[in-house]
């Protein structure tokens, strides 16, 4: 980064005050970046799809955009509630499994249709306020949960980017491939992802 740039930090910063969060200095920025215009995009996408239109099939066989949208909220959740435990935890040891099975998205699925809109909305936002708690060391920190299964911290934000810019296009709601950023495009999903393979 620039000393202009560092500088024009420093006084965003200065003007946001005390109650500002940010990430920390050792936060993966680009998986972060990923994950954030990743929300962005999708986003965008849900809110141009009218209430019927949500209820039309994605681009999977047999999943229709409620699912998709249910299933993307509840990974969300999912990873704010294991980056919280490793965080606030002394053992990294879950009191929960760290997947999401197809029945907890059918039935999510089935929510009105603003009430979908808000499970995506407010567990983005849970996710990415979890992220910007974080300190220096917790990004280094893991969580695992009876069954074995590890999460990295430092994962999460890929994780949560590869399934969002996926399932952005599986949507069908005007998303493109070409809009993936170059680096994600391709990557199959990470190992640690709550969500079942779509």
């Amino acid at each position: 980064m620039s000393q202009r740039e560092e500088e024009a930090r420093a006084a965003l910063r200065a003007r946001q005050g005390a109650g500002a969060r940010y990430d920390a200095p050792t936060a993966p920025a680009d998986e972060l970046d990923w994950a954030r215009r990743g929300t962005a995009y999708f986003a965008r996408l849900l809110m141009n799809l009218s209430d019927g239109a949500l209820a039309g099939p994605s681009k999977i066989a047999g999943v229709d955009r409620r699912w998709l949208v249910a299933a993307i909220g509840l990974q969300a959740r999912m990873l704010a509630e294991a980056v919280a435990w490793a965080r606030s935890n002394s053992s990294p040891h879950l009191p929960f499994d760290l997947s999401v099975d197809r029945q907890e998205i059918a039935l999510a699925a089935t929510l009105p249709c603003q009430a979908l809109r808000n499970l995506f909305a407010h567990s983005e936002v849970h996710l990415n306020v979890e992220w910007r708690d974080l300190a220096d060391d917790d990004w280094s920190g893991w969580a695992e949960d009876r069954n074995g299964k590890r999460l990295a911290v430092s994962a999460t934000p890929k994780i949560r980017a590869i399934r969002l810019w996926n399932c952005a296009i599986q949507l069908d709601a005007g998303g493109r491939s070409s809009d993936i950023p170059g680096s994600l495009r391709g990557l199959p999903v990470v190992s640690g992802d709550p969500l079942p393979l779509l």
